[in-house]
């Protein structure tokens, strides 16, 4: 839809922009600005086929197009009713009114092809191909009464062909369209009437190929065209032409403006300057949209996504728009990919907003959303959405949609969270910023141990195609402890997230050597391949480049690469790659590192920098790849591609260390520690893109492999800002095989609590534990203890518990841990047949004062050692008054029931 607007329309417009005056009702904050609608889709009546134009006036929207019928949104009340090519509804309901007309032709297909209303409101024009409404005879325009919702009989201009655009001022109605002819008279594809009795204007601005769109500036005194054409009025201008609004005169030519193979489907105007939306066939094309500025009527920016542009829609300094863009890379943003319907970007620049709700491309053409149009109530303001699309946000809809200002009612996604301890100072939580269809910027909120106050907040920015990762050290922690950690996502408007599923980590009670090397020596980007469910790789390193799985990668082999608790990714050599989920740039400095095993004959990369992410990138190097015979291959591009070769094959089904480094002193290659090659060479390519993992396009580099994907595992990638040396690629080789402790976690196998006021009860079937000296509670637990692996030992004991959610759960006192010297069991234990206690206290559990919270408890080694590989039992005891509540392992497991960490390692 395109808004023309006279002097009284650009009133209009700048007391609503600019001076205030438009005392419409304002939502509470709830989008992230400049934003003016939510995504959330609301209930509209839908179309049997396709709607090409919208206009609005006084809270009513008019959609037309080539239909036959509405009916109730999907799952509302009603029946369908007949609507032929035409329908008015109510903006802020979706529902029908009562105006009805029927668009019909006497041979052929009629159809509505554009709409506009007058300056006052009172008169809606409709253009296309039809030659009767409700049986008043027309040709191809009309003229209807809004008040009355009929055809104005002395309003009859005679059109030869299809018209596809309207504009209108207070006393003219421009049109394009297929037209050579109006009223008897020579007009090629442009021409104006009067808007009161349709007879044909002076105004001439003849054009080649078909007008598609017309717009008239806010000062009335030029018309903007759009469309097919090379030429107007005789002159070079291709598919853009500014025109004297009385004339027709050329006023502004584009010669060689707009590429040769697209065109202009669409045009808007605000106060300061006027809009293009633009379609491409072929390649090479030009299918986004220009900004020009009206002062000047040159060009302030062009977006340059690819995905034909079907309707602009100008809006309080935001450039909404219908297109099907699938690939915006050529401005920063996604790579080529899915299909995005319905995008918005402030009418200054390129940079896409936060407002992502989306359709199908549904049927005919299938290209989705053709139409858009705002509305203002007394009470909200709407955007509406035609088209030929048959969903929207994933639900059936056909035809129409439209969304509100407020209230904003959906919530971010869940975050997807992991956690990871390296060393006994601090625990690492990150996690991939959540998506909100209609906030870019959310808040987070990091929740430990089930507690219900967050340990930390922050702020993020993201979309679809940006989701960088987010992270919280964490150094209030204790070595040897377990700790938890949800998150959670809320928009501006307090819609929040679940819950994200708990990450747990055990700090370590001494550094693990290898990764501890690798943070140390500078990595920004560092993946250790822990996580246990897809997409999300989290990155270890300061850089917060996270990574996301392509096709289900096999998570968490073993053995791993590296001595330690971590694991390993594994390939199938056909389709799946990991890509880092921010796009950035390789400084002429860097390294990459990785270890790797396999057994493949067909090759395939390990790591490398592309374009692209789901899709092969066309512009690829700074990578490491394997031949069909097992010799690595380090290459960059600099016009021609310059190599690096191992002599060695290593598809020997071994783990590998591979280090690549660039530098001002060259190119090297290490396998295993040993350097392997050089070259001197300090170029590569530059361009902005993503990290891949296992896979990416190979295309024309020398020793093709016969699998762009390797079929293997792969462990511990890093890519460093700096060019690691011999030395620290031999210590990081050396590192991986040192000692490392190990933890294990061992829930009770066993648990029940005495009660003294009750001695005769047994507590063992309860969800709950209790601990309490007077009017004593007495809680045993039984745990099945592992034996040491071999050539280690008991490092760290420690148990862990977690209080109810009973709003007197937590206690002052401290809680004695002891072991049982008696006999008891779950069943059958009461405080008259309790067991004996030593009275040898092996640990003490202090200050779990909270509610829902977990505490722990350091336990002496050398009291369980003996034990391990046998059962163990524990007491908790207290001399205190204030009983301690917590749960069992007949709770749920998520509620953290008692277990001990155990840590072993080198004597």
């Amino acid at each position: 839809m395109h808004r023309s607007r006279g002097l009284s329309a650009a009133l209009v417009l700048s007391t609503a922009a600019g001076l205030g005056l438009v005392a419409l009702p304002q939502p509470a904050a709830a989008l992230t600005a400049p934003v003016a609608f939510t995504a959330d889709d609301l209930p509209t009546w839908q179309t049997n086929g396709v709607v090409w134009a919208l206009a609005e006036a006084g809270g009513t929207v008019f959609a037309g197009g080539t239909f036959s019928q509405v009916r109730p949104p999907e799952g509302g009340s009603g029946t369908a009713q007949s609507a032929v090519n035409f329908v008015a509804l109510d903006a802020a309901t979706g529902s029908p009114t009562s105006c009805t007309l029927s668009f019909t032709i006497g041979s052929g297909t009629a159809t509505v092809r554009a709409l506009a209303v007058s300056p006052d409101k009172k008169t809606l024009y409709a253009g296309g191909y039809f030659g009767a409404v409700n049986g008043t005879q027309v040709s191809s325009l009309a003229a209807i009464d809004i008040a009355t919702c009929t055809p104005k009989a002395n309003f009859r201009p005679s059109v030869s062909a299809t018209v596809r655009a309207l504009a209108v001022t207070d006393n003219t109605v421009y049109m394009g369209g297929d037209f050579t002819s109006v009223g008897g008279s020579a007009h090629a594809r442009y021409a104006a009437v009067d808007a009161t009795s349709g007879a044909v204007k002076t105004f001439q601005a003849d054009v080649d190929e078909p007008g598609r769109a017309v717009a008239v500036t806010p000062d009335g005194q030029n018309v903007i065209l759009g469309g097919d054409f090379f030429t107007v009025n005789g002159a070079n201008s291709h598919a853009l032409a500014v025109v004297d609004a009385t004339t027709g005169d050329n006023v502004r030519t584009y010669p060689d403006f707009i590429e040769t193979n697209s065109v202009v489907k669409a045009l808007d105007t605000d106060a300061t300057g006027f809009y293009t939306g633009n379609e491409g066939t072929g390649g090479g094309v030009f299918d986004g949209r220009i900004a020009l500025d009206l002062s000047t009527l040159d060009q302030r920016w062009r977006d340059t996504c690819l995905g034909a542009t079907q309707a602009v829609e100008s809006y309080e300094g935001v450039l909404y728009s219908a297109s099907h863009a699938h690939d915006c890379s050529s401005v920063g943003e996604f790579p080529d990919g899915r299909r995005h319907h319905l995008l918005a970007e402030p009418t200054t620049g390129t940079n896409k907003l936060g407002w992502f709700p989306d359709t199908n491309d549904g049927l005919g053409e299938g290209i989705g959303p053709r139409a858009m149009a705002v509305s203002e109530t007394s009470g909200n303001k709407y955007m509406w959405v035609g088209g030929e699309f048959t969903t929207v946000n994933g639900s059936a809809a056909q035809g129409l949609t439209h969304f509100a200002a407020s209230p904003d009612t959906g919530a971010p996604g869940v975050p997807q969270v992991g956690a990871e301890s390296v060393t006994p100072a601090e625990a690492h939580v990150r996690w991939r910023s959540s998506t909100d269809l209609d906030d870019t910027k959310l808040t987070y909120k990091v929740y430990r141990n089930g507690g219900s106050t967050p340990v930390y907040t922050v702020d993020g920015d993201s979309v679809e195609w940006s989701r960088p990762q987010l992270s919280f050290t964490d150094t209030n922690v204790t070595p040897g402890s377990t700790y938890s950690y949800r998150v959670t996502a809320t928009d501006s408007a307090g819609n929040a997230s679940a819950l994200s599923t708990a990450a747990t980590v055990t700090v370590p009670i001494s550094a693990q050597k290898y990764p501890a090397k690798v943070l140390e020596d500078g990595a920004n980007l560092y993946w250790r391949y822990d996580e246990s469910v897809t997409p999300f790789v989290g990155d270890t390193s300061p850089g917060d480049q996270s990574g996301i799985h392509v096709n289900g990668p096999s998570l968490r082999q073993t053995p791993a690469a590296v001595t330690g608790p971590s694991t390993a990714i594994g390939f199938n050599g056909s389709d799946q790659q990991i890509y880092s989920d921010k796009r950035t740039t390789v400084p002429s400095q860097y390294s990459i590192e990785t270890w790797f095993r396999t057994t493949t004959t067909q090759g395939g990369k390990l790591v490398g920098f592309g374009n692209n992410t789901t899709q092969a990138s066309g512009n690829y190097d700074k990578h490491v790849y394997m031949r069909n015979d097992g010799r690595l291959v380090f290459g960059v591009w600099t016009g021609t591609a310059r190599t690096i070769t191992s002599s060695a094959g290593y598809n020997d089904g071994a783990w590998h260390h591979v280090v690549a480094t660039q530098g001002s002193s060259g190119m090297r290659l290490y396998v295993d520690g040993n350097e392997v090659g050089t070259l001197a060479e300090t170029n590569s390519q530059s361009y902005s893109g993503y990290w891949h993992v296992g896979g990416d396009n190979l295309n024309g580099w020398p020793d093709q492999p016969s699998s762009n994907y390797l079929a293997g595992q792969i462990d511990e990638t890093a890519i460093y800002p700096s060019v690691l040396s011999a030395s620290q690629v031999q210590s990081h080789y050396t590192l991986a095989s040192a000692p490392a402790d190990s933890v294990q976690t061992v829930r009770a196998s066993g648990d029940t609590y005495v009660n003294a006021g009750a001695s005769g009860s047994n507590y063992g079937t309860s969800t709950s534990l209790a601990v309490r000296g007077s009017s004593a509670y007495e809680t045993y637990l039984r745990f099945d203890l592992p034996s040491a692996p071999a050539g280690t030992v008991l490092k760290s004991a420690r148990l862990a518990v977690k209080t109810t959610t009973l709003s007197s759960a937590g206690s002052t006192d401290d809680i004695s841990v002891r072991p049982v010297t008696g006999s008891w069991t779950q069943a059958g234990t009461t405080y008259a047949s309790k067991p004996a206690v030593s009275s040898t206290v092996v640990g003490t559990l202090s200050g779990a004062t909270g509610i829902s919270a977990v505490y722990s408890a350091t336990l002496d080694t050398s009291a369980l050692s003996p034990a391990l590989g046998g059962t163990y039992d524990l007491a908790l005891t207290s001399t205190g008054t204030d009983a301690l509540w917590l749960w069992s392992s007949e709770a749920a497991a998520a509620e953290n029931t008692p277990q001990l960490v155990l840590t072993f390692g080198a004597p």
